[in-house]
């Protein structure tokens, strides 16, 4: 059949169903398809904390969305144009984010009246007219896969477990998606069961034909590639990222790279990850629980190497008395916290920020750190080599602070040149720094760098280095065991010295202020910067003025910041917690911040962040 083709700039697409019917597998396709295609994106995987949620429940609903379009955009998108919807629970659980008009797909095969009862629709929404609103097309995407595999060597389960890939060929047809990615997926994925690998295949050849040749659907879209910097790009997720970032900071540096870790949702992928690239010497060790892997990373940190460990909030609780040790020791140690939903278990598959204050203060004593937070999950690389850079120069922990919306989200990234990434030396100690009264050469462990505060690394073994450690206060310079009450005064103020000397080396804040004349500033951290950036394009659309700035540097604040918060008249801060940056710039800055927040395990909408904006600024 000839069939019309539409042009469209962009197009948010959502699937939709059980935890157990490969929703993510589906959405990681499409994705991977879009991005060879040239288009921007970015994505928001969303599935239930259960390995397998009872099935038909709305607990049990997993999701994929993804955005693409022909042009730079920031966000998963605020709302679907398009929601595949496998069974009623998938309905149920999404069809309050559709749009009137909308398309909508679903699988009838999964509307019996059980499954309706599971999730309490008292009768069937394709049938009684409550789904008059959007542009509905009737799939029996199960039956239809079962009869497509009828002849092939495997069961009827096993042949309606494919109906993912059925739907994942029908929506390559109708946003003209190759399909040579995914075919060469399946045949190294199930390459050693040919079975399976052929009636997949011919699931997603189906779905296609599908497609092609039904009057059901009688428009195919097409999305330009979009207009971006030359040089090659890989579609990226932000715990690989992360990943790969350690990796360079480790090649930069010249530092082994060691990993101790205990698994945690939503951290556990860089664990998985860097376990992939030991051709780099790089370490891992999974650990027993969270203390043991941080106590693990902690030697190597000792013992010369760039060392790292991974874990989320729950961990982060676990391993602080050994980040204080690191304090009191002054060693390099990278503590990544994939921040999720709290407190306590809480929401593990869903994203938050409330771990900053956390990173900040979650120890006894004086025990300051620095910390460091990516915005996007392609700059979970560049932040690795920052916090790499920062804990290597200083001698000091420091957090990296990601969270679940950009460990699971994916976007393009311009893989950089090797030779432009920023280099950074661990300049080892090698003999005496220090001559005593009497001429003798002595090396002492806490004698500190003029510019950076930061005391010299010692490789165990090294001879005349020899050294005490342990958590018990030293004295300053000489490094030995010391109670004097000046001494310790003097030691917390030099520790605390050494992590405000970090602003020093970190860039100012650089705000975007179009018109140069904005009254009102929208100020985020994290992973805030994507819908803060679409809210502001929205505004100024509507010819609005605001300025926006981001901050990477959490401790320390980048040494403008208090310059650049009292230049407006309001500032507003998006958070998803209560309100944790907020309060600490009204504490240092005197500054009296619009704290908006949401903790609902989601990230912001750019339309909602836009709103708020808008009422600030008709307030003025």
């Amino acid at each position: 059949m000839t069939k019309q083709v539409v042009q469209l700039s962009k197009v948010v697409i959502r699937f939709a169903g059980d935890s157990g019917d490969g929703m993510q597998l589906t959405g990681d396709r499409f994705t991977s398809e879009t991005a060879g295609l040239g288009n921007d994106l970015s994505t928001l995987p969303d599935f239930p904390a259960e390995i397998r949620a009872p099935a038909g429940t709305l607990p049990g609903v997993s999701a994929f969305q993804l955005h693409f379009a022909d042009h730079n955009i920031m966000t998963p998108g605020d709302a679907p144009n398009v929601l595949v919807a496998m069974n009623p629970a998938a309905l149920k659980a999404n069809l309050k984010d559709l749009p009137r008009g909308a398309d909508l797909i679903v699988n009838t095969d999964e509307f019996t009246k059980r499954n309706l009862e599971k999730v309490g629709y008292p009768s069937n929404p394709i049938e009684d007219g409550s789904l008059d609103a959007y542009n509905v097309h009737a799939v029996a995407l199960t039956s239809m896969t079962v009869e497509a595999l009828k002849g092939y060597a495997v069961s009827k389960k096993d042949a309606e477990r494919a109906k993912n890939m059925y739907a994942l060929g029908l929506l390559c047809w109708l946003y003209n998606r190759p399909s040579q990615g995914t075919l060469d997926f399946l045949r190294s994925k199930f390459a050693k069961s040919p079975d399976i690998m052929n009636a997949n295949i011919a699931a997603y050849e189906a779905g296609w034909s599908f497609g092609e040749t039904t009057e059901a659907f009688s428009v195919q879209y097409e999305i330009a590639p979009a207009s971006m910097p030359a040089g090659l790009y890989r579609n990226i997720t932000g715990n690989p990222a992360l990943s790969l970032g350690l990796i360079a900071a480790s090649e930069i540096s010249g530092l082994p790279l060691f990993l101790g870790s205990y698994p945690i949702t939503p951290a556990s992928d860089i664990l998985h990850e860097l376990s992939k690239h030991k051709n780099f010497g790089v370490m891992t060790f999974q650990a027993e629980d969270e203390i043991a892997g941080i106590g693990a990373a902690l030697g190597a940190a000792y013992g010369g190497a760039l060392a790292v460990t991974t874990t989320s909030g729950p961990g982060v609780a676990l391993k602080s008395e050994a980040i204080g040790l690191a304090v009191s020791l002054e060693l390099p140690l990278l503590i990544i916290d994939v921040q999720r939903g709290g407190p306590s278990t809480g929401l593990p598959t869903k994203t938050e920020q409330s771990d900053l204050l956390q990173a900040m203060f979650g120890r006894n004593g004086e025990a300051p750190v620095a910390i460091v937070a990516p915005q996007s999950p392609s700059d979970c690389f560049f932040a690795a080599i920052e916090a790499a850079r920062i804990a290597v120069e200083y001698r000091t922990p420091v957090f990296i602070l990601s969270d679940g919306s950009l460990a699971n989200g994916s976007e393009p990234w311009l893989v950089p040149d090797a030779s432009s990434l920023p280099t950074f030396e661990p300049n080892f100690a090698t003999g005496p720094n220090h001559t005593a009264d009497d001429g003798t050469e002595e090396f002492w462990p806490y004698l500190r760098d003029p510019e950076t505060l930061a005391r010299p690394w010692a490789i165990p073994g090294t001879k005349g280095l020899e050294h005490r450690i342990g958590g018990i206060e030293k004295a300053d310079g000489i490094g030995t065991i010391s109670y004097d009450p000046d001494n310790h005064d003097k030691m917390v103020r030099l520790r605390q010295a050494k992590i405000d000397a970090i602003a020093r080396t970190i860039p100012d804040i650089t705000v975007d202020d179009p018109g140069g004349a904005a009254r009102v500033l929208i100020l985020g951290w994290g992973s805030t910067f994507g819908p803060i950036s679409a809210a502001c394009r929205l505004v100024r659309t509507e010819e609005g003025n605001v300025a926006q700035a981001h901050i990477r540097h959490l401790n320390p604040f980048p040494s403008n910041l208090g310059e650049i918060l009292k230049g407006y008249e309001k500032v507003i801060v998006p958070e998803m917690n209560l309100g944790q940056l907020a309060l600490l710039l009204r504490a240092k800055y005197l500054v009296d911040i619009i704290s908006y927040n949401q903790v609902r395990g989601m990230p912001f909408k750019s339309d909602e962040l836009a709103g708020v904006i808008t009422d600030v600024l008709e307030s003025l």
